[in-house]
């Protein structure tokens, strides 16, 4: 099948350079950057440019972008995606696209799945994609519910040949819920981290622990602004949540209550585990 992908950054990329790398489909790629598609064409991530004239020949499109662009491409080209065809945003927030890119699939006669592929890197663009950025990672979908299983089964299989070990089937309201903890708030609290004076200080002192929480610090200020904002009500109740138990720790140290202390970090270590590993 002939597989666009709107925007050739990190994910956009790695998706381009996967699918070549992975399956015989055939892949078109745009890029407001004409430098990116360059380098997309010369390293063979893309096997010509998605336009105007090539859309229609698509089965299978991915946006690739942030919310509001995503929106703002579907509906300047929603008339030249073809019937039949499934157009998937790859955004990191669901609520804020799933409607109007709904809507616009249900006016034009193809099929729209919001989408979500859980792998990432501090650093973004296409130099920095890889052919497997994807693998063993989970690949979200928030399918509408009259969605055709036999097609949920179609692209099951294309994500698990990309090297996704599961799909997961979610809703978008569940997914904003539940991504406001396991990657919004952890880009909040690392990048207040990293901003304490102390971290200037650090060589020397630091090791592991300081690399890990301080490694999504290096993120792009704008797109994370946008996908936090448009997530804020989830996101904010969930660092109220995290301040609550920070204070926690705060007043068991101001009290030298070493059986506090314990009791909340082994309470930690508990959760821990009972959550595994990833």
């Amino acid at each position: 099948m002939t597989v666009g992908i709107v925007g050739l950054g990190l994910i956009g990329g790695s998706m381009a350079k996967s699918i070549k790398t992975r399956t015989d489909h055939r892949v078109l790629g745009a890029d407001i950057d004409a430098e990116t598609m360059l380098l997309a064409r010369l390293s063979g991530a893309v096997d010509g440019e998605l336009n105007g004239e090539t859309l229609g020949g698509c089965d299978l499109i991915f946006l690739a972008l942030r919310p509001a662009a995503a929106v703002r491409w579907a509906g300047e080209h929603a008339a030249l995606v073809p019937a039949g065809a499934v157009l998937m945003d790859l955004c990191g927030v669901k609520r804020a696209v799933v409607g109007p890119l709904g809507e616009l699939a249900a006016r034009h006669g193809f099929c729209y799945i919001g989408g979500h592929p859980m792998a990432g890197r501090e650093r973004g663009g296409f130099t920095a994609s890889s052919d497997d950025l994807f693998v063993g990672a989970s690949m979200i979908v928030t399918p509408p519910p009259d969605t055709d299983i036999a097609r949920l089964e179609s692209l099951k299989n294309f994500f698990l040949d990309l090297g996704f070990a599961r799909l997961t089937v979610s809703d978008p309201d569940e997914h904003d819920r539940i991504i406001a903890l396991t990657s919004q708030l952890a880009h909040v609290v690392s990048g207040a981290y990293v901003r304490s004076p102390a971290a200037q200080e650090r060589h020397g002192f630091s090791a592991g622990s300081f690399r890990d929480m301080t490694r999504v610090a290096r993120m792009d200020e704008d797109m994370w602004t946008e996908l936090m904002l448009d997530n804020a009500d989830y996101l904010s109740a969930e660092l109220s949540g995290l301040i609550g138990r920070l204070d926690e720790v705060l007043a068991a140290l101001n009290a030298r209550d070493a059986g506090a202390l314990r009791a909340l970090l082994h309470d930690g270590r508990v959760k821990k585990s009972t959550a595994g590993g990833s």
